[in-house]
């Protein structure tokens, strides 16, 4: 919107008040005229506008009227109110209500659409896209050029443009040809044939006589132009139903091979529609199958447990250092099929996974010169929350977080693969679609699945696909029998090229979407417009949800409900709204419900003779932390299998051990006897422990059985290690502690690391931890919603700001004004504003901070003194001291103004 438009006031004639009874002549003059209410539903509808908070009504006028900030206005809209933004775009400026009407109803009664229509002009109004009252709708200069039909982009609606704009440039012998042919009486001037030809095409009887005398080819070029592209490209001789077209001006030249169908011409044909298919009501969600409440939260409860344990199992393979970090960042393709190899999920699960522990906090690189991701020390505080309350940490991360894992896989704009924990993953209206997804679920009766095409499709209407609101309706324009050789409406050549009627491509329109990567079920897909990663996003959704335990079988969980802060008994059908409370008392309301139905933990297991210990459930985290240690995990489900194995029980004996703790340890923690053979193992490699000791020299073994050194020197397997005898009870080797360490142990011996001072080292599983590590802040969608809070201030400083501008103020006896700020000397200054003082009325001034910015205010001064001047200040709603000699000058205000 340009200056000129909020300004038109000022070519008004003197003496006519502003906004009279004939509505609005400005956007601006509609703002001023809103209650506080309105324009808090304004800012808070488009927060964008309050960066930084307007002066004045002027400028928000002029802020909400900028490209930017409508192109995401008109993103936001749904489908029917971005129907009835198009239909204003090309109906009269300004378009009486009936006339708007009439372009969805073409004139006959549909209820349906006549009882939307107020919602979306209202909607629409209170967003300042459409101002003005009923007899006099205006959409905002920048929205009409936006959607408006052009040579570059035909209007969305598929019509063109009006015979008016077609005919521009064209020659007067032209226009008066065209008319002679339509059948007209001849005009003396361009502008009145161009009406005479408007007039022809607007009357309906008139036209359709004209229609009846067309060849059935042309009428058949017609059918195919009328629901858009109206453009056409045409040979150098076109065929005789094209001539006979453009000779009646029913085709119009654009250039030397296009024609154009004006807008008139196509109302006719489409029966006086802007839309094919008007959408005024949004599809509902239909249920695929519904179960009982009690078996969707049982499954959903199982999924959670199920995520708990995976997310664990994940840290605990990287507690020495997971994977490397990659240069570029992120994890390596081959690291990334590993850990989906250690966990059993496909390589995409298991990247949902990893981005879950990210996203969490609990998973981070550990910054060192080497570096590799490993679990964080908040990974540590959150096993020994409840499992409730890690759910709901796990959840709440998942909800909020950008980072989107689906796009693992994918390509970049560079063509660079996108790696899980890796840059360019963040998707900022990934949290949005994922609430709407699941408060969608939530208008379902408890227990009930969503069906998932559904679901997509009230999606698709609440923000339809740019550029295929309409076009998506109409059968791509194709050239068929009878036509000839004359014309083509295939547009891939035409001037319409930039909007394809068929199948949703989302790439239409009048403003271009952007090419994002994306990941299909199958593997990675071609990029796609970005206004299709909203319906990726939502599928993804579905997805992690039921990984999560979010939701059970497809359906919305009741710990779900509370983590969403949604009501949890609300009618089926209603749009959930939130309960108002904090984040952190919904995750502990939620982590309540979910507690009773998670397994209960165990304090035993069950030893058995093949060398396996079964645990019959979850167990305490004590017994699972020194179970892991002494046996490998053989099996998992609802209950798992340890397998205890020499290598399992040195590992034990290697944190400091003995084994009679080991012993002691099963005989606490087993419902049956410890048995012989178990027995039997633990006492043979406790008995070799630690006989043989390595140290560093680069690396030395000293032993007190020189027998045993010299069987180790003897085998052929020891030659890698380049040993060699320093005294009867020590070996020193060419290489390092560990390296010497790992190799005797392959060859079966069981050596044990000691320190410089000879003592026994102990390590533990859990030694390696990032540094304290914050997780990765969400990329914001724009600006922040506004509270109310700074609603209130904006609108009192907004309103503050335009009194200031817009007072009536007294023409001094000279004048004195310069750039806008009023200009008196020192004493008419302190004189002035004295006076004010003792008489309690406000003054007009203008004053300069120590910043040099220059501002208009309208103060009442209560007392002067010192230099300064101290009075309200109506334009910041506050008592403020200014000093006298910042004041530029001061002025009365009119007696209506005092």
């Amino acid at each position: 919107m340009g200056i000129g438009e909020l300004d038109r006031e000022a070519h008004v004639p003197e003496g006519r008040p502003k906004g009279t009874a004939a509505g609005p002549r400005t956007l601006a003059e509609a703002l001023r005229a809103r209650g506080d209410d309105g324009l808090a539903a304004l800012l808070r509808a488009r927060p964008d506008l309050l960066g930084p908070v307007p002066n004045d009504l002027t400028q928000l006028a002029t802020r909400a009227g900028t490209r930017a900030s409508v192109v995401r206005a008109l993103e936001r809209l749904d489908r029917f109110s971005l129907q009835v933004a198009e239909a204003l775009a090309v109906a009269p400026d300004p378009a009486p209500y009936p006339v708007l009407l009439d372009l969805f109803t073409g004139g006959h009664e549909e209820p349906e659409t006549e009882a939307a229509l107020p919602r979306a002009v209202a909607l629409l109004r209170e967003q300042a896209l459409v101002w003005g009252e009923d007899d006099r709708l205006r959409l905002v200069r920048t929205a009409r050029e936006l959607l408006a039909p052009s040579p570059q982009h035909p209007s969305p609606t598929g019509l063109g443009p009006t015979v008016a704009e077609a005919t521009a440039g064209m020659s007067p012998g032209r226009l008066q040809e065209i008319v002679a042919a339509a059948g007209l009486p001849s005009t003396h001037d361009p502008v009145s044939a161009v009406a005479a030809l408007t007039g022809l095409f607007t009357d309906r009887k008139r036209m359709g006589a004209l229609l009846d005398t067309a060849p059935p080819e042309a009428l058949s070029v017609l059918d195919r132009l009328v629901w858009g592209p109206p453009y056409g490209e045409v040979t150098a001789r076109p065929t005789a139903p094209v001539g006979w077209l453009r000779d009646r001006g029913l085709l119009l030249p654009v250039s030397p091979r296009t024609m154009v169908l004006p807008r008139e011409v196509a109302l006719h044909l489409r029966g006086g529609r802007a839309h094919r298919a008007p959408e005024p009501r949004a599809p509902e969600v239909g249920a695929a199958r519904d179960y009982r409440p009690q078996v969707v939260d049982s499954a959903a409860a199982g999924q959670a447990y199920a995520a708990l344990a995976t997310v664990e199992e994940l840290l605990k393979s990287w507690d020495h250092g997971g994977p490397a970090v990659l240069r570029a960042g992120g994890l390596a393709v081959r690291d990334l099929k590993r850990t989906a190899a250690a966990l059993d999920v496909p390589e995409p699960v298991a990247a949902f996974w990893v981005e879950l522990a990210y996203g969490a906090g609990l998973l981070a690189s550990d910054g060192e010169a080497d570096e590799r991701y490993a679990p964080t020390p908040a990974y540590d505080d959150w096993l020994d929350q409840p499992p409730a309350e890690r759910w709901a940490r796990l959840a709440g991360a998942w909800l909020e977080a950008t980072r989107t894992p689906g796009l693992v896989g994918g390509q970049d704009a560079k063509g660079r693969t996108l790696s899980a924990l890796g840059p360019d993953l963040d998707r900022a209206a990934a949290p949005e679609v994922r609430h709407r997804v699941l408060a969608l679920l939530a208008t379902l009766p408890p227990g009930a699945a969503a069906d998932p095409e559904t679901l997509l499709a009230r999606l698709r209407w609440e923000r339809p696909t740019r550029g295929t609101t309409t076009a998506r309706s109409a059968p791509p324009a194709t050239a068929g029998p009878g036509v000839g050789p004359g014309v083509g409406t295939d547009t891939a050549a035409g001037a319409g090229a930039a909007a394809d009627s068929g199948a949703e491509s989302g790439a239409a329109g009048p403003w271009a979407s952007e090419a994002g990567p994306g990941r299909g079920p199958g593997g990675p897909v071609a990029a796609r417009p970005a206004a299709d990663l909203r319906e990726r996003l939502a599928r993804w959704a579905l997805g992690d949800a039921e990984l999560l335990g979010v939701t059970g079988r497809g359906a919305l969980s009741t710990a779900a409900r509370a983590l969403l802060n949604l009501p949890l008994d609300a009618p089926a059908g209603q749009a959930a709204e939130g309960g108002g409370v904090e984040p952190e008392v919904a995750a502990e309301r939620a982590a309540e419900l979910l507690e009773p139905l998670l397994p209960q933990a165990v304090d035993h297991v069950l030893l058995q003779a093949d060398l396996t210990a079964v645990a019959p459930g979850p167990l305490l985290r004590p017994l699972a932390d020194a179970l892991a240690v002494l046996a490998d995990v053989e099996s998992k489900g609802g209950a798992t299998v340890y397998r205890f194995t020499p290598g399992s029980v040195r590992r034990a004996l290697d944190t400091g051990r003995s084994a009679s703790d080991l012993h002691a340890f099963l005989a606490a923690h087993a419902r049956t006897p410890v048995p012989q053979p178990l027995a039997y193992l633990i006492d043979d490699v406790a008995r070799k422990h630690g006989h043989l000791r390595i140290g560093a020299a680069s690396a030395y073994v000293r032993c007190d059985d020189d027998a045993l050194l010299g069987e180790i020197l003897a085998d052929r397997r020891s030659a890698a290690l380049r040993l060699r005898r320093l005294a009867p009870t020590v070996l020193a080797a060419q290489t390092d502690p560990s390296s010497l360490l790992d190799g005797l142990r392959s060859m079966g011996y069981a050596p044990a690391a000691e320190s410089a001072e000879g003592d026994v080292l102990i390590t533990r599983a859990d030694a390696h931890r990032t540094p304290p590590r914050t997780p990765p802040a969400p990329v914001p969608d724009g600006p922040p919603a506004p509270d109310t809070t700074l609603l209130k201030a904006a609108v009192r400083a907004i309103r503050a700001g335009d009194h200031a501008a817009t007072a009536v103020r007294k023409e001094p006896a000279v004048p004195v004004t310069t750039g806008g700020l009023p200009r008196t000397s020192a004493a008419e200054t302190l004189a002035t504003v004295q006076a004010a003082a003792m008489t309690g009325s406000a003054v007009w001034i203008g004053y300069v901070n120590a910043e040099g910015a220059a501002s208009q205010r309208v103060i009442a001064p209560v007392r002067v003194e010192g230099g300064f001047v101290t009075g309200y200040d109506h334009t910041a709603d506050e008592v403020r001291t200014y000093p006298l000699h910042r004041i530029t000058g001061v002025a009365e205000l009119a007696d209506e103004e005092v």
